[in-house]
């Protein structure tokens, strides 16, 4: 188990055959333009501005998929303590954590390296990561690390902000798609899960990634950042960097709004590349529908003159498919649900 958790076994001296993706995956020059993705002020919501501002979402949605919120509401201690935690646990010596190590999928805390399924991969990537989720908290945290010792305390206080903070951003998109007010809560935003992202400083950034170029298969993602750069976004057939901004949240949009928006919103395709110097620690708080919910384009979306694009599934069925093709194309994963009349 040690030497596959990257940050324990990395000398920062040679990169491991295993780790070398093939050419024309590779990020190759590591020096990238940065994406100027929209920057969107929260606090503004509560006056006369909230047309304008769901309006900037709307936008950000259609063009990038992406977006940044400032005066969001999450308190910057909240997220100073949770950035803390999060770097204390990647510090812990191995044995201090080894019992979190797992290659199974449906574990409710696990420690793992690269993907979810590192024992099929042919090619691994330079990342260590701490999932568990986190709803509902009574039956969730008993399982989430006791070391460091306030790791459950200042999580579950992050995690309840943050949550409140998706549930807000949902109400904004809601009213630019001109949908319910409530859509969102019909078992949508039920389920919660956090993805803590450890990607220890690479030898030959090159020549491998954190994680490779990939949609997220959810309803929306909050990703705090870390300082040092490493996100990147695709941007009219180009990798853009996005550039951390100070106390923000990066949001991105999931497979599954751009099926209920009726590919009004789009789910962009990201990836993560690594630094030669630095580590970086982040973590993506995912908002996703319960595994028996039925998505399908939102009847008010759906006029004469405007169909659905996609059909109706399960959940639980889109997850499936979108784990069997990881490492493939997983980008045609939607493919599978269009009207094949589009």
């Amino acid at each position: 188990m040690e030497k596959k958790i990257v940050s324990s076994w990395f000398n920062g001296k040679s990169l491991p055959k295993n780790y070398i993706i093939p050419p024309e995956k590779r990020p190759g020059n590591i020096y990238f333009p940065t994406c100027q993705i929209p920057v969107i002020d929260l606090s503004k919501t509560n006056g006369n501005d909230r047309a304008m501002i769901v309006e900037q979402i709307m936008e950000a949605g259609k063009k990038y998929g992406f977006f940044q919120v400032i005066n969001h509401g999450v308190a910057k201690e909240v997220m100073e303590d949770a950035r803390k935690m999060f770097r204390e646990f990647f510090e812990l010596p191995f044995e201090k954590k080894s019992h979190l190590y797992s290659e199974e999928n449906n574990v409710k805390c696990r420690l793992y390296t690269s993907s979810f399924d590192y024992a099929n991969e042919d090619i691994h990537y330079w990342r260590d990561c701490l999932k568990h989720n986190c709803t509902p908290f009574k039956e969730c945290i008993d399982h989430w690390p006791q070391n460091p010792p306030r790791y459950r305390e200042v999580v579950e206080k992050y995690s309840t902000q943050v949550k409140d903070l998706g549930s807000r951003i949902l109400d904004l998109i809601s009213e630019g798609l001109e949908i319910e007010s409530d859509f969102f809560e019909n078992g949508y935003n039920e389920e919660t899960f956090l993805s803590v992202n450890h990607y220890p400083p690479c030898p030959d950034p090159r020549l491998t990634l954190g994680l490779p170029k990939h949609c997220d298969p959810n309803i929306i993602t909050l990703l705090l950042q870390d300082n040092t750069p490493g996100l990147q976004v695709c941007v009219d057939n180009k990798w853009l960097l996005v550039e951390p901004c100070s106390n923000a949240f990066v949001v991105n949009m999931g497979y599954q709004m751009q099926i209920i928006s009726n590919g009004k919103l789009k789910s962009a395709e990201h990836r993560v590349v690594t630094n030669a110097d630095k580590a970086r620690t982040t973590a993506a708080f995912f908002i996703l529908p319960s595994k028996n919910c039925i998505i399908q384009p939102a009847k008010a979306l759906v006029k004469t003159g405007d169909p659905p694009i996609y059909k109706q599934f399960q959940y639980a069925e889109f997850i499936e498919n979108f784990k069997a093709h990881t490492n493939c194309e997983p980008e045609k994963v939607l493919d599978l649900y269009k009207i094949k009349n589009n």
